[in-house]
């Protein structure tokens, strides 16, 4: 059968309502945007961020997954992974019928038992190369809901690759965006990239083009992030910077300065332009939500912050990061994280541990800042702040 899909199907009309049930309805949710994304409750004062939850892309990816189901009652229909990172939105999925065939709902299947009947959907994160490839010689339908932002991205980092220039890549190397980012690059044979994590690991990289250093220390420091074959004496001479779409705008910036005056101190600002490209890839709704988290926090004398989303999502994990520069900060994947109003289950913004802890939520009068990330539904976060409410004994009413 075969056939390839971006564009969903003309079904939508009869799946909006499945998806308004299963993860927009929220009453708690839709009253805090409608009194100015603020809640009194009891002694409790709750600020919604004004940007959170759902994005466009993440709407859009689970829309196309709704459509497919529709589409194809008869069929089976896989996806290659988690479709975004929100347990609960992938559990749904699989209630409903569709299998994983990677990570950590991988149903057990291989890409060798699919048939020409069988449908798979390629997530919002795209899929690498060689992916994509074995699941075309198996001639399944696909369904590709990669999103817009991340394209953009790959547009960028293969111009590089075709150019002779090194993709650096600001992103976390195993997580499913980044390996389709960079295995993008290696479509082509002169293809070299690095991904760096954080600020620490651009140090490194910056004094190496600066002044170079023991390259094969520097190989076995970025064994599992570069290119077969990396060589930084000459692999760093001609660069062009990229982000995994989530990551953190701030670090991103400051990793895009640190290369750069790297590079002038070692080749001169005349040479700058043919030595850097530089292009803002971060997605525009994590941007969004990083933005109006940073209002919210520098407007209102926040007790503390809940950050509601899967503690995988990287997104959700930078909007916790935020959040505890300014007041005590808890990322839950969902209400059961609030135990009791003496215990909560948590992500830990720095270290990214999942611990439970006591005395999280003060007695007395407190002012509470929620927001979620761009892969989280209304309805989960609505049942946090209701959990919320119970355990101090308040209520909507």
């Amino acid at each position: 059968m075969g056939g390839l899909y971006r564009k969903g199907f003309a079904n939508r009309v009869a799946v909006q309502q499945k998806l308004e049930d299963d993860f927009h309805q929220s009453e708690v949710v839709r009253r805090m945007r409608a009194n100015g994304h603020r809640l009194d409750a009891g002694r409790l004062s709750l600020h919604l961020a004004r940007e959170m939850g759902f994005c466009y892309g993440v709407d859009r990816t689970v829309q196309y997954a709704y459509e497919t189901l529709e589409q194809f009652p008869d069929a089976r229909i896989y996806i290659t992974d988690e479709i975004i990172h929100n347990p609960q939105v992938n559990e749904r999925l699989i209630a409903l019928g569709m299998r994983f065939l990677f990570g950590r709902y991988a149903c057990g299947a291989r890409v060798e038992d699919l048939t020409a009947s069988d449908v798979v959907l390629i997530p919002a994160f795209g899929a690498p190369v060689a992916e994509m490839n074995k699941l075309r010689v198996r001639g399944c339908i696909l369904v590709d809901t990669t999103c817009g932002s991340v394209l953009n991205v790959w547009k960028n980092v293969e111009r590089y690759a075709r150019e002779g220039i090194t993709a650096v890549v600001h992103g976390k190397h195993q997580h499913e965006e980044t390996r389709a980012t960079i295995s993008r690059v290696t479509k082509y044979p002169q293809g070299r990239y690095l991904v760096v994590r954080d600020i620490p690991e651009a140090r490194i990289v910056a004094d190496y083009i600066q002044g170079g250093g023991d390259g094969a220390a520097f190989k076995g420091r970025f064994l599992n992030s570069a290119s077969a074959g990396f060589d930084p004496d000459s692999d760093l001479e001609r660069i062009g910077l990229a982000n995994q779409t989530t990551m953190m705008c701030s670090e991103s910036l400051e990793i895009q300065r640190l290369l750069r005056e790297a590079m002038v101190r070692r080749y001169g600002d005349a040479e700058i332009a043919e030595r850097l490209i530089a292009f803002d890839t971060i997605c525009s709704a994590t941007q969004d939500r990083q933005d109006t988290l940073m209002k919210l926090l520098r407007s209102v004398r926040l007790d503390l912050v809940l950050v509601v989303g899967g503690f995988n999502s990287s997104n959700t994990g930078h909007l916790a990061e935020l959040g505890s520069e300014f007041a005590p900060t808890y990322h839950v994947e969902n209400e059961t994280g609030l135990l009791s109003s003496e215990t909560i289950r948590f992500r830990e913004p720095k270290s990214g541990a999942v611990v439970t802890s006591g005395g999280w939520l003060p007695e007395g009068r407190l002012s509470i800042g929620v927001t979620a990330g761009a892969s989280t539904p209304d309805n989960i976060v609505g049942r946090v702040i209701e959990r919320l409410l119970e355990i101090r004994g308040s209520s909507l009413e």
